[in-house]
């Protein structure tokens, strides 16, 4: 120990002497400056554009050269490492205090450049040091590398707050987090050095809620996704196909995503619902990241309820959502906030709804909560609402098969008789578009709405129709593929005519559009249905009802449209 105290001393006699000597040459070269400035210069003439300006307390070469000496303190420690001469835990503890004062003095440096030049050398002493120590000496546990690389990135930020010193900061973490991911990497032990991710994470988020490095963020995150994809990606594969990796509990595969979750689901509530900030893309972006993961966990290495307590926990979150948007972001200035968190709602509800309850039981929610957001959106008169009740009617008519028969009826094989869940949601579409309110001045997200409503209906009616025919026809005769055509082709461009004359009377645009849409469908149905599977009578029927749907369709939307303003101005003179 006398040895070490030793050598200790001649070490810092040795930096000493050398920052002395460093010293002296300023101060020589800062007289002969002035003289020489004094003696060129006039005395009243202000500094010139042109005239460099030279460093005032510590130039460029001055910090680099101090810099280097860390880095030679650095390989003297390392080669009393290799040595063997001395304790390693003596050494060790020599190279934290060693990194740990360089810090301090970054943190105390007058000049930015000092700061970060030596916020780097302290990152430079302290990433080498632990990998070797931790993959070639095998003298610490990667618990304790860990440990260590949280301890100094929470020390550089805590350093770094009263002056708001960011290259510090950052010097830091990117040292930190290179150095978690590589021991990550080659030593397979994934769960310690993704708790130190965490830490750096929490850092990161606390910084943000101060409103300090807030692009450190888009740094960090990323870093901490892809360690938890990893962890969930080699632990999902085959126990062969895994060798060499740390086991790691079911329990911890769970938790670990969970508190990705947590830690940015807190952030993101705590800075828009607490201090009122405007969400930002990367927010958005990582709030959707962490919820995936977290959702793979529970659904891969949850216990047998996994699945069920996801739902759960989806319904809970989406009310929670639900409240921050129509409570606290109901308000001009925070559109994004309520866009974004209602979006969120919808989505956590559809997917609560088919992971907790069986197919059946989940398109009868989605159906009702389609009716009764449509219904509650009316009569607000707020769209959001009202685009949610479509969403899950969309939901329930792709669950139950809706769209599927649709198109089969339409459109191919006819499909057998549908299950009892088709001709609910149809009847929900039929409803949510007769409830769903015309605006005066109507905007395009407005027309959307309407638009999108219409053709869930329509196409429901057409399937209705189609379906029934089909089977008062099937009573009498044997069915072919030219007989399923003409009946097509028929219920579909009398639709099409129903909804030209429909729209342009009552002013719903949204029929017209869709009787063109119609039309449009009937011009594909020929050409890959009538033609190449009907006999001549067939396709000249197919054709004859498609030439007739041509002619009258803009002529009754015409005809209706004239009739419609003519009823409007009688109105407006009684």
């Amino acid at each position: 120990m006398d040895d070490l105290l030793d050598a200790l001393a001649r070490l810092d006699a040795r930096l000493e002497s050398l920052e002395r000597r460093v010293a002296a040459l300023d101060h020589l070269t800062q007289p002969a400056t002035s003289l020489s400035i004094q003696a060129t210069v006039p005395v009243k003439r202000g500094p010139a554009a042109s005239d460099p300006v030279l460093p005032q307390e510590e130039g460029v070469f001055p910090v680099v050269g101090k810099a280097m000496l860390g880095i030679a303190g650095a390989y003297v420690l390392r080669a009393v490492a290799e040595s063997g001469s001395f304790p390693k835990v003596a050494v060790v503890v020599l190279a934290l205090a060693y990194a740990g004062t360089w810090l301090v003095w970054a943190a105390r440096a007058s000049a930015r450049f000092a700061s970060a030049a030596y916020a780097v050398t302290a990152a430079l002493i302290l990433a080498p040091m632990l990998a070797e120590l931790t993959l070639r000496f095998r003298f610490l546990p990667a618990s304790a590398t860990a440990g260590l690389l949280s301890v100094f990135v929470v020390w550089a930020s805590a350093l770094a707050w009263e002056r708001n010193l960011a290259p510090m900061v950052w010097a830091a973490e990117i040292a930190a987090v290179f150095t978690a991911l590589g021991l990550l990497n080659v030593s397979h032990d994934l769960v310690p050095y993704i708790a130190a991710l965490f830490v750096m994470a929490v850092a990161g988020e606390v910084a943000a809620a101060g409103d300090r490095w807030l692009r450190l963020r888009l740094f960090i995150a990323p870093a901490v996704d892809v360690a938890v994809l990893i962890l969930i990606y080699i632990h999902s594969l085959p126990e062969s196909s895994r060798v060499g990796y740390t086991p790691v509990s079911a329990p911890t595969l769970v938790l670990l995503p969970s508190l990705l979750f947590v830690i940015y689901g807190v952030s993101i509530a705590s800075r828009t619902v607490l201090l009122r900030r405007r969400i930002t893309v990367f927010e958005i972006v990582q709030g959707v990241i962490a919820f995936v993961l977290t959702a793979l966990s529970w659904l891969w290495f949850a216990p047998g309820g996994g699945r069920i307590g996801l739902g759960v926990f989806c319904w809970a979150l989406s009310g929670a959502c639900y409240a921050a948007a129509f409570v606290y972001f109901d308000r001009i200035d925070e559109q994004r906030n309520y866009h974004v968190y209602s979006t969120w709602s919808v989505a956590l509800v559809v997917a609560g709804s088919f992971l907790v309850l069986s197919l059946p039981l989940a398109v009868a929610l989605l159906t009702v909560a389609s009716i009764a957001a449509t219904l509650v959106g009316a009569r607000m008169a707020r769209l959001t609402p009202e685009f949610h009740g479509l969403v899950y009617l969309t939901a329930a008519a792709f669950a139950s098969g809706l769209l599927l028969y649709a198109g089969r009826a339409l459109a191919g094989t006819f499909p057998t008789a549908p299950h009892w869940m088709v001709w609910m949601v149809a009847v929900a579409a039929l409803l949510c578009y007769g409830v769903v309110p015309r605006f005066e001045s109507e905007r395009w997200n407005q027309r959307l709405l309407r638009l999108l409503s219409a053709v869930l209906a329509v196409s429901a009616v057409a399937t209705f129709l189609v379906s029934c025919l089909v089977w008062l026809a099937a009573t009498g005769m044997v069915l072919g593929a030219s007989h399923l055509a003409v009946i097509r082709t028929l219920i579909t461009c009398g639709v099409a005519l129903a909804l030209a004359f429909s729209g342009s009377r009552w002013q719903r645009v949204e029929l017209v559009w869709t009787a063109y849409g119609i039309l449009a469908f009937v011009s594909a149905k020929l050409l890959f249905e009538d033609l190449p599977h009907g006999h001549s009578g067939s396709i000249a029927i197919s054709i004859f009802l498609y030439a007739v749907a041509l002619i009258m369709v803009p002529r009754v939307a015409r005809t209706g449209g004239r009739k419609a303003k003519g009823v409007a101005a009688s109105g407006k003179g009684n």
